[in-house]
């Protein structure tokens, strides 16, 4: 070669240099980034998507790579090397997965379905694993090269952002998990007890006296419980019995598959035993006893309980609805097509789910801004963080409040949190006058101490009822409550969440001993998604 001409073999790329050292060095590191200079980077950035070829020479690339095990150079392949290198690590190493093969389907544009055939192996054992996941092709950003867009879904369909996966010994022993008359309750038959059932299993598994199996999980980067996606070898498994009720869970199963990100609880009255609980959601989170939302007028309940409690009015006392009522500077108004009436009474405030009437009493003498939080958590048992269910849960959240989140809160709006968990339970106090802290695992099996709360004096629970009757036979919960049976009782909710412009749809009713609560994001008014939804579980619950 001649003077100023020099080659490099870099991981098998013969790569000829030309000029000096400064020019030769970068334009062999922009060769192997693929981000070329001068008229070579002009042709690579391209603005359009990836075309055909281009798809199926990046698959190809990345499947070969990852099918040999070679985690850094399948890696390359994708836009964010980093946490595509230390996921593919982890998929031959921590969970021992070996003998993959990749089989593309017919990309759909720059879509690839893709089959993966595979072979997990521990402690002298080895099982076949098969699954099917999608990628996407996409422009890289600073090279213009073609690139797998990386997901974690692309390795394992169920895998998150900081999830891995784990082969071996399981961190708890299998439970098998029954209902309160002894059905087995599984994920496959319940789909969405999925996540509650690992819960059970990493608190319960070693007090319901199993043993440990050897299994691949995923290891999720939040404090959820391992889910298990392949057993190696069996563990003995203990029974452990919850308070759920077979029929009841499947009904709320089937009932949150009509409405997306919708959840549900019910539960009993009289004992606080939970019944059912079911989340349409494709995150695993149990938004039906962790969600943090506005519950919008189901609030309505406990405002009611407020004023009655402290002689603002009753029942059959007046609560006028106007138009608009007006709170320091801010104006709240009613649902559209809603007359007002100067008249009413707080019966048919309730029943009609009027805001401007609850926002014309909460100024009276002696409410203060704490009066609303008093009720909720002294009555109701909310907002003090000490429920003890079983598994993890949010009890409930109102603030003491000053300015307009005084009357927003009294809406169920402003800074109140609530989720259906929270609000099933409001309606087994309202309807019975006694909390009873909601639980899915008996207290006896940990010696966990329920928490404890004064209830509602025996004539305000009689008038709630009595108006949450009255709004299922005559308001706004007829539509959702007809064909129902029996002494039932209801509370639509909307709430307005900012940036949607369809506000949630919230229920809670009863019939009978059954008590539940739905929540429907973006679901519209109350009785559009989440009254349906109760209707269904109080159904098969009565």
């Amino acid at each position: 070669m001649g003077k100023g001409v020099k080659a490099a073999v870099v991981g098998g790329v013969f790569a000829v240099m030309v000029g000096g050292a400064g020019y030769g060095a970068y334009n062999i590191v922009s060769a192997l980034n693929g981000d070329g200079g001068g008229a070579s980077a002009a042709e690579t950035r391209k603005s359009r998507p990836p075309d055909k070829d281009e798809v199926r020479e990046t698959t190809d690339a990345f499947f070969g790579a990852w099918e040999k095990g070679q985690a850094t150079r399948a890696a390359s392949y994708t836009n964010n090397a980093q946490d595509a290198g230390a996921l593919l690590a982890a998929y031959g190493e921590e969970a021992r997965i070996g003998r993959v093969d990749v089989t593309p389907g017919a990309p759909r544009g720059t879509t690839v379905p893709f089959t993966v055939k595979a072979t997990v192996s521990a402690d002298g054992v080895s099982k076949p694993l098969r699954y099917t996941s999608t990628l996407t092709v996409v422009r890289g950003q600073t090279t213009g090269r073609a690139l797998v867009d990386w997901k974690p879904s692309v390795v394992h369909p169920d895998l998150r952002d900081g999830d891995t996966l784990v082969t071996g010994e399981s961190a708890q022993p299998p439970i098998e998990a029954v209902d309160r008359d002894g059905t087995v309750l599984t994920r496959e038959k319940y789909p969405s007890l999925g996540p509650v059932l690992d819960t059970l299993r990493e608190k319960y598994g070693e007090k319901a006296g199993g043993s440990p199996a050897v299994e691949l999980s995923i290891r999720h980067a939040t404090d959820e419980a391992d889910t298990p996606l392949l057993t190696l070898a069996k563990g003995e498994p203990g029974k452990l019995r919850t308070t759920l009720s077979a029929g009841v869970q499947a009904a709320a199963e089937t009932a949150v598959k009509q409405y997306p990100e919708s959840s549900v609880v019910a539960l009993k009255p009289s004992t606080g035993e939970v019944l059912a609980v079911a989340n349409n959601r494709g995150d695993g989170f149990n938004a039906a006893f962790q969600g943090q939302v506005a519950p919008g007028s189901t609030m309505k309940i406990i405002t009611a309980a407020m004023l009655i409690d402290h002689g603002v009015t009753s029942m059959n006392g007046p609560a006028p609805c106007p138009d608009t009522a007006t709170w320091q500077s801010q104006t709240f108004k009613n649902l559209t097509g809603m007359e007002p009436n100067e008249g009413a009474t707080l019966a048919n405030s309730f029943l009609r789910s009027c805001n401007t009437a609850f926002i014309k009493l909460i100024d009276e003498e002696p409410l203060s801004d704490a009066s609303l939080t008093e009720e909720a958590q002294e009555r109701f048992g909310l907002g003090r963080d000490d429920w003890k269910t079983g598994i993890a849960s949010f009890d409930g959240s109102v603030p003491s409040s000053g300015g307009p989140d005084r009357a927003a809160n009294a809406i169920g709006q402003g800074q109140v949190q609530m989720n259906p968990l929270n609000m099933a339970s409001v309606t087994a106090t309202a309807i019975t006058g006694a909390f009873r802290q909601p639980y899915l695992v008996s207290p006896e099996l940990d010696g966990r101490q329920l928490a404890q709360a004064k209830g509602l004096p025996a004539q305000t629970s009689a008038q709630l009822k009595e108006m949450m009757r009255l709004t299922a036979t005559q308001g706004t919960a007829v539509r959702a409550m007809s064909g129902l049976g029996g002494d039932i009782g209801a509370k639509t909710g909307s709430a307005e969440v900012d940036g949607n412009a369809t506000s949630d749809s919230w229920f809670t009713g009863f019939r009978g001993d059954v008590a539940a609560a739905a929540m429907a994001q973006q679901g519209g008014h109350g009785g559009d998604a989440a009254g349906p939804i109760v209707a269904a579980v109080l159904r098969a619950g009565g």
